[in-house]
């Protein structure tokens, strides 16, 4: 397959067009053909080791997300189907079907299926085979006979009961209960599927287009992928125009914020859980412009998730078979959750929506326009998730600081991909825990403490802070203070005994990656230099990163530490000194910025917010 030419007059920034897009979607279904089942039932592809559902959900995995990419190719094609995608897809669909429902316990077929009812992983597919067969009814769906529509309808059923897990699993009820409505088939239940589940994700809802995943402070790529993705597809689809005015504002709300988590490079901002998904951190984009629900461009929208798709595939995300890897540029199984196996990658498919869009949509013919991290240097508050997203357009690079989100219950140990201070799209959260990138801990008996934990305090234009409990009986205000790339980190201890170690971690970095900085201000020893821990292997592959850490000791019930820190891709930047002065008055912040503004913080006003 010839790769189709960049055109870089209409896609200055990436040179891609939609004969790209359409050639990778090809790329990436052709090249899965090879570990289809005798009669493609299920894609049983090669990997380090099976999710914790088994090798056959890891099968039925394999073939129900790259179905779901076939279908955004086939359906964003008006139907054609050149490398004839569909019917190896409508082959597996009865060979998978079929067999469930003829083998006796226990024994099971290349081709067969696990059922919902004995696999809850095939309750997440389900979702991805009804949003598949939704979205391609004419050409598949109803070419079927009614002996093998029934099976599927069976396979399909149990999930319109309520779900197994309390997150955003009850959306994949309510994509299967979307699909059986259209086709007619047991409408009331399936109403009232879509009614429970909306109504349980209504209670997650934070405001301003944040939802927590779950009963928890769970923010994380999965608003975009997956709470506003499916409620706002299906209202599209099902052209619910009531439930699109609910969700359709939200999803806008949320694209906001979402565009400044994506790097100058493309990258999208490593941060929480399933980030093996990748672009699929692109689909939210693509479906504002889909429904009309999005501040962006469409010229933004296509240079963000074509720039989103390019940075991966550029940097080895696919291996020499041309399959999609268990890590982020290339494998790397410190980001690999359990649930995880060979084909769970292929969530990435719903990056792909915007094949939906026709041809001739301005988010295909207009000119790329560039991201904010590209325009201006931002600061901006996301309070309903206390997180703080900092970018700077001299190196397009995009920093969060985390004030808000944790998945931790008490006791239990720290989360990377939620527990950190800051995440960038240049670095990747360190995996080893003795020494873990942006954390401030206390030291206890030579081993440091997690943060557990946080709960937010409040939010400013420029600043974020959170109070966590490393240890019974000692608390920590943490606060953040952001501008250009400058960065004021300042934690009060509160408790612990005097002489009590603590120590404050930069950003960890590669040599051959951005500069970082790390310059004590206040509480650490006067002459305090900094040294450098050695953190392994990171997201982003290539030699091992280390990362500075400043060292000092608590002087009494409440002792403030101050740091200044910076991360920056600029050549030869100056120091982090020249960037803010920081003045320090009982416990109030008074920082003076290089361009003259200030900003002040009364980190007592934040323990008066904390006892309300």
């Amino acid at each position: 397959m010839a790769t189709p030419p960049e055109n870089r007059e209409l896609s200055p920034f990436t040179g891609w067009t939609r004969a790209h897009w359409e050639d990778a979607a090809d790329r990436l279904l052709l090249a899965v053909r090879p570990y289809a089942s005798p009669r493609h039932g299920r894609i049983d592809l090669p990997g380090p080791r099976p999710s914790w559902s088994g090798v056959r959900s890891d099968g039925l995995e394999g073939h129900a997300r790259t179905f779901l990419l076939a279908a955004l190719r086939v359906a964003g094609a008006g139907g054609a189907d050149p490398h004839g995608h569909l019917p190896r897809y409508a082959e597996g669909l009865t060979a998978g079907t079929e067999a469930s429902a003829a083998e006796p316990p226990g024994a099971h077929g290349p081709d067969s299926w696990p059922l919902l009812t004995d696999v809850r992983q095939a309750v997440v597919e389900s979702a991805s085979v009804a949003l598949g067969l939704r979205l391609t009814r004419p050409w598949l769906w109803d070419t079927l006979d009614d002996r093998t529509r029934q099976r599927v309808v069976d396979w399909l059923r149990p999930a319109l009961d309520p779900s197994p897990v309390d997150n955003n699993w009850w959306l994949f009820g309510l994509t299967v209960a979307g699909f059986l409505q259209d086709a007619g088939i047991e409408t009331d239940r399936a109403a009232r599927t879509i009614d429970r589940s909306l109504d349980r994700i209504e209670q997650w809802y934070r405001g301003d287009g944040w939802y927590s995943d779950g009963d928890n402070r769970a923010f994380d790529h999965y608003n975009g992928w997956a709470l506003h993705f499916y409620p706002v597809l299906h209202a599209h689809l099902a052209g619910d125009r009531d439930l699109l005015a609910r969700h359709g504002p939200r999803l806008r709300a949320h694209l906001a914020d979402h565009v400044h988590l994506f790097d100058a490079t493309g990258a999208p901002l490593p941060y929480g859980r399933s980030l093996i998904y990748r672009f699929a951190a692109a689909a939210a984009p693509w479906l504002g412009a889909l429904t009309g629900h999005t501040p962006l461009t469409p010229g933004a929208t296509r240079r963000l998730a074509s720039g989103a798709v390019r940075y991966f595939l550029d940097r080895g995300a696919c291996d020499e078979r041309g399959l999609l890897t268990l890590g982020w540029h290339g494998p790397y199984p410190p980001v690999v959750q359990d649930y995880s196996g060979p084909a769970s990658p292929y969530w990435a498919a719903k990056g792909f929506l915007g094949l939906l869009l026709p041809a001739d949509h301005p988010a295909w013919t207009d000119p790329e326009e560039p991201l904010p991290a590209e325009r201006a240097d931002t600061v901006r508050a996301v309070t309903p998730a206390a997180l703080l997203l900092q970018t700077t357009a001299a190196d397009g690079l995009v920093r969060l600081h985390n004030h808000g989100s944790s998945t931790q219950a008490a006791g239990a140990e720290d989360d990377s991909g939620y527990a950190r201070f800051a995440y960038s799209t240049r670095t990747g959260p360190t995996a080893a825990p003795d020494a873990a990138d942006n954390h401030f801990a206390l030291v206890v008996d030579g081993r440091v403490t997690r943060r557990g934990p946080a709960t937010p305090l409040s939010t400013g234009p420029d600043w974020a802070a959170s109070l966590h409990t490393p240890l019974p009986g000692i608390r920590v205000l943490s606060a953040t203070l952001a501008h250009g790339r400058a960065e004021v980190r300042a934690h009060l201890v509160l408790g612990a005994p005097a002489g009590t170690p603590v120590r404050q971690t930069g950003w960890a970095t590669t040599p051959d990656g951005p500069t970082a900085q790390l310059h004590a201000v206040h509480g650490y020893p006067p002459a305090t230099d900094t040294v450098r821990l050695a953190t392994g292997g990171t997201l982003q592959g290539g030699p091992a990163s280390r990362t500075a850490a400043l060292h000092g000791t608590t002087a009494g019930p409440g002792s403030l530490f101050v740091a200044l820190a910076s991360l920056t891709a600029e050549p030869d930047p100056a120091s982090v000194t020249t960037l803010a002065t920081v003045r320090i008055t009982a416990r109030t912040l008074h920082v003076t910025w290089r361009n003259g503004t200030t900003t002040a913080l009364d980190l007592d006003s934040l323990l008066d917010v904390e006892a309300l």
